[in-house]
């Protein structure tokens, strides 16, 4: 006597998240206005305004903070609801001391295997970045990204795996640190910067890129030192 096995219905895939595309059009908009400096640091996000801007539901407006505190652009305090989170001179100093870490020994790491050159990928991001510069006019997000480009680049070169996942968990702060620039140097300041920091690593090592760090970290400390 045979016994005919019973086919098990096929799984049906997991219905998508309607509300994950209006979380995204929140994030991706309220993104853009805070590296562009149209929402400044501390800058109040009020729940129900985001409601009837983007014409939401409340749980997708608070979604949307919660991403973007994630990212380290949002600052959220228990009764005091949310806000465009700000670097204070701490922070700042926190933020260079990590970051320096973690760039110079992907520098190092670089130099060492490439013959004391820059790597090509380091190169093409420098080029990305005075090509956004170089646009009349730049919205300041595209610069962000594309210097946050650059630094990637640099440290994806040096080949650690621990460092690049150690250095994307600063990605919203070095967000905050180039949107502090904003004021202080124009596209034009930034693409030199990166310029020369390509013939100075290779000329100095990565203590030409201590100074290149030190330069932008000393001119939102001054700034922040002026405000406070």
């Amino acid at each position: 006597m045979r016994h005919h096995r019973r086919s098990m219905p096929a799984s049906r895939p997991a219905p998508a998240d309607p509300t994950a595309g209006a979380v995204a059009e929140v994030v991706a908009a309220l993104r853009a206005r805070i590296l562009d400096g149209a929402l400044a640091p501390g800058d109040r996000l009020v729940e129900r305004v985001l409601v009837d801007e983007f014409d939401c539901a409340r749980h997708t407006a608070r979604m949307a903070l919660r991403t973007l505190q994630d990212e380290g652009l949002v600052s959220v305090e228990r009764n005091r609801g949310a806000a465009v989170a700000a670097l204070d001179v701490e922070r700042l100093r926190g933020l260079f001391e990590v970051r320096a870490a973690l760039e110079l020994e992907s520098a190092h790491r670089m130099l060492e295997r490439h013959d004391g050159r820059v790597a090509a990928p380091v190169h093409a991001a420098v080029a990305r970045l005075d090509a956004v510069c170089a646009a009349r006019r730049p919205a300041w997000r595209r610069v962000v990204e594309a210097h946050e480009g650059v630094h990637e680049a640099l440290v994806h070169a040096g080949e650690s795996r621990r460092i690049a996942e150690a250095y994307a968990r600063l990605s919203g702060e070095i967000r905050l640190f180039v949107i502090a620039l904003r004021p202080l140097w124009t596209p034009a300041t930034m693409a030199q910067h990166h310029r020369e920091l390509l013939d100075a690593l290779e000329d100095d090592g990565p203590a030409a890129l201590r100074r290149h760090l030190r330069e932008g970290e000393g001119s939102v400390r001054a700034a922040l030192t002026a405000d406070g």
